[in-house]
């Protein structure tokens, strides 16, 4: 802990400007190894973060919930070397904490991961002889879609939103050069699926299965939310690990109150294993390309993202499993009555499920584009335009957004780039 000390001493000092007097006299207790002292400061951390509003925490109650973590995962690897505890708590620090202390964090995780991983090279390397990386493995759960896949798909088409699969069919085509998608569809901000896109990828084969998605990340703890969807009643968030949440999704108990979903995390920031199994689209490069983010969707079949607009250029890559989108122009604003409270003003009142048309009359005049994206798909939804998300099966997708920071070449500009060697 002594690299840690400067940093520790200059977040103590913004603790105490913020009155955190009490976490800042245990501290040097929990860096000695007092587990008890490392669990008080834990909930001090936890109970400031709750304290109010997320963006009215100051950041220093941040980063000690971070350097919280950080402490009680080395007591506890301490007393009993209890690494999947360890991770926990580590997990928590990436999810929760602040950034001054997230590299720390990181190695932390990874050495954690290494000592957890050790005892068991050997059952791993007999795995590995019979599953490789992920295109056989156990039968048992070879694939999500391993229970009567037709059944559960076509149950799924049968629980579409009304007028589904009699909206205009979004454009597809396959890969179309970066000055193709540029002129005709990201310029006038119009949607495209783009076919064949992932073929490069290896999580189009890993992924499917779940012997290697428990290996990767099945310890690690992530923010799961729990029922139909964020507008309905009884929604809530949950945290489990990676495994308890796959569980989950393989339970024939599922229903629409207790549906897990991985929904919109950062998850390739918390486990870079993962990020190596995906690859950013170039097309993600236009308009000076600053990403603004790049997020895991995992659930089982039925998951819903209800109707909503966001601000930035979104490639939506489907890795696993089936979704239907339906999308609506930003010019149906109007009639697709966006809620008035400033945390849901780009969601839309209208429930797609089930349109109440007498409280909603306008929506009847709107007129949307739809596609059922297959695994390999990517769509392209431009800034403001309306999507909703239904998953016909367990499904793995990957979302990209990003910011337009410059002006996107013009066709003099696209043609001298194609003449460079």
């Amino acid at each position: 802990m002594g690299d840690l000390r400067p940093i520790i001493d200059e977040l103590s000092e913004a603790l105490r400007k913020q009155g955190g007097f009490g976490y800042v006299a245990l501290t040097t207790l929990a860096e000695n190894g007092d587990r008890t002292a490392a669990e008080e400061i834990y909930e001090m951390a936890w109970e400031q973060l709750h304290s109010g509003p997320w963006s009215e925490v100051h950041s220093a109650w941040r980063d000690a919930f971070s350097l919280a973590c950080l402490l009680l995962s080395n007591c506890i690897e301490r007393e009993n070397g209890d690494l999947e505890q360890c991770l926990k708590y580590l997990d928590m620090g990436l999810i929760m904490g602040g950034l001054v202390f997230r590299p720390h964090l990181e190695s932390a995780i990874s050495r954690a991961q290494k000592a957890r991983e050790q005892p068991e090279l050997a059952d791993d390397e007999e795995d590995d002889s019979q599953t490789g990386d992920g295109e056989t493995g156990d039968k048992s759960e070879q694939n999500y879609r391993n229970r009567s896949f037709a059944e559960t798909l076509l149950q799924s088409l049968k629980k579409l939103p009304p007028g589904s699969l009699s909206q205009a069919r979004i454009r597809a085509r396959c890969l179309p050069s970066l000055e193709t998608f540029a002129r005709e569809y990201f310029m006038p901000g119009e949607p495209i699926v783009i076919t064949r896109a992932m073929l490069d990828w290896p999580a189009l084969t890993k992924w499917k299965n779940l012997e290697y998605m428990r290996r990767i990340a099945g310890s690690r703890t992530v923010p799961v939310e729990i029922g139909e969807h964020y507008l309905a009643p009884g929604w809530k968030q949950e945290l489990m690990t990676m495994g308890e949440l796959i569980n989950r999704c393989n339970s024939p108990e599922v229903t629409s109150t207790n549906r897990p979903y991985l929904a919109q995390h950062s998850l390739f920031e918390q486990i870079p294993e993962l990020r190596k199994d995906i690859i950013v689209p170039d097309y993600c490069a236009l308009g000076g390309g600053e990403m603004k983010s790049v997020n895991a969707w995992f659930g089982p079949a039925s998951t819903v993202t209800p109707l909503h607009h966001d601000p930035h250029h979104n490639l939506f890559a489907q890795v696993v499993g089936q979704k239907y989108v339906r999308l609506y122009s930003p010019a149906h604003s109007s009639h697709l009555y966006p809620f008035t409270e400033s945390m849901l003003m780009n969601s839309s009142q209208v429930d797609l499920d089930g349109p109440d048309l007498l409280n909603f009359p306008e929506f009847e005049k709107t007129s949307g584009m739809e596609y059922v994206l297959e695994e390999g798909d990517m769509l392209y939804i431009p800034p403001k335009w309306w999507h909703y998300v239904k998953s016909l099966s367990p499904s793995f997708s990957v979302s990209f957004w990003w910011a337009v920071t410059r002006s996107v070449p013009s066709d003099t500009e696209f043609e001298d780039a194609d003449e460079r060697p």
